[in-house]
């Protein structure tokens, strides 16, 4: 069968083709995908190109297929899985598959899988891992969402607290307690609002804090203050551009500090300010990835002697963690919407992939099965004075809080014969 999609050939070195798929084996899958979120980790490995951990040495000779946040179909299961899979089943996929021990992983190192494809092969260890996991969500968009909201989910998992008098810790955030999530309304500060206020397990207290009044006015409009109280959650939105951030930080919580704090922007004045709120046994989540191998800051180690606060770091989420975020997004109970701010066709997906740092916004949906140039949701308005199928988004979209949802995307695909 062929496939049409975007492949990694070295650095700077990506190129949408054409090309025959090998016929499925006895342990292998063949799949139909449909949507793709492209992650700033893609735009990583095609800076980087064979320098990358997960990028095979020889991929100027045996190309791979970029994109790890891919939701799809299954068109064909071979005789090895038919008692587990079928045609027709909806599935996402858990990129890191830790496979043997290797850091192989779908989107970095394989010739004939990758998310920014029309049909991929699945190889067997995808299904040995247990990383082939079913969706039975409306929208194939929050399947592709399901990888980068794990990520979220593991994060909550990973914070810990101490126990008085004894050596056992105690993992997730303090339910009940205070939270803040510092530089958080880009895409992924917005998945953990959304999970801090409608997960499992909650604060009593969010504090969200930017220096842009805007982009915190366009979150306070997605997650209310209002819905966060029905949910047992006083959430304040702060800008921290203004005046003393720290005090004002401290004095929301009549200065006893937060027993949890998230940092979304790898930048030290953030990471020493995330430090400075902290509260006895308090957690500090470094969840931005830096671009620097040196990037530094200082933290407080006299509190981390005589106050119990500690740091953790978390760069991707598990399994488990990728099955609660296709759970709670099935439910209904999260909506990670909120993070896309594009949409686009596989055409699109190369100049994205390259010049992403430099695209404003949140996350870009890529649709495989179309041809349509990368446009802002923002831009749906003015485009529809031309273009009818933008005109029927915006309209959707309007309805939606000028959020992307399965009504739209059942439309675009619809138009597109798909």
């Amino acid at each position: 069968m062929q496939t049409k999609a975007v492949r990694l050939y070295g650095k700077d070195d990506l190129r949408l083709e054409t090309f025959e798929l090998p016929q499925m084996g006895e342990g292998e899958i063949l799949a139909r995908i449909v949507s793709d979120s492209i992650c700033m980790s893609s735009f990583k490995a095609a800076e980087q190109g064979a320098a990358h951990k997960r990028v095979p040495d020889d991929v100027a000779q045996n190309p791979v297929i970029i994109g790890h946040e891919f939701c799809g179909e299954i068109v064909d299961v071979g005789a090895r899985w038919q008692g587990q899979f079928k045609k027709g089943d909806r599935f996402s996929i858990q990129p890191a598959l830790n496979y043997k021990g290797s850091l192989a992983a779908p989107g970095y190192s394989y010739r004939y899988i990758g998310g920014d494809a029309t049909y991929i092969i699945i190889p067997s260890e995808v299904m040995e891992m247990g990383c082939l996991l079913p969706y039975s969500g409306e929208a194939f968009f929050h399947g592709s969402l399901s990888e980068p909201m794990s990520c979220i989910i593991g994060a909550f998992h990973a914070m810990y607290h101490t126990t008085n008098g004894c050596y056992v810790h105690q993992m997730g955030i303090r339910e009940g307690g205070a939270m803040a999530i510092l530089a958080g309304v880009g895409p992924m500060g917005l998945g953990a609002i959304d999970y801090a206020i409608h997960g499992p397990r909650r604060p009593s207290f969010l504090v969200v804090t930017d220096i842009d009044d805007a982009r915190l006015s366009r979150a306070a409009s997605i997650y209310t203050v209002e819905d966060a109280e029905k949910n047992g959650v006083k959430l304040v939105y702060l800008n921290t551009g203004k005046g003393d951030a720290v005090s004002e930080l401290r004095k929301l919580v009549d200065g006893k500090g937060y027993d949890d704090v998230f940092c979304f922007a790898p930048v030290r004045p953030v990471v020493e300010q995330a430090d400075a709120i902290l509260g006895r046994d308090g957690c500090l989540n470094f969840f931005a990835g830096p671009l620097d191998p040196n990037f530094k800051a200082e933290f407080n180690f006299y509190n981390v002697h005589y106050a119990s606060t500690h740091i953790v770091g978390t760069s991707g989420g598990n399994t488990d963690d990728m099955k609660e975020s296709l759970t709670l997004m099935a439910a209904g109970k999260i909506n990670p919407a909120a993070m896309i701010t594009h949409i686009g066709g596989l055409d699109a997906v190369v100049e994205t992939t390259l010049h992403l740092p430099q695209i404003k916004g949140g996350k870009k949906l890529i649709y495989t099965g179309i041809e349509l140039p990368l446009t802002a949701i923002a831009d749906f308005a003015e485009k529809g004075k031309s273009d009818p199928l933008f005109a029927k988004l915006a309209e959707i979209t309007a309805r939606h809080n000028q959020l992307w949802s399965a009504e739209a995307e059942k439309a675009l695909l619809e138009h597109f014969g798909i």
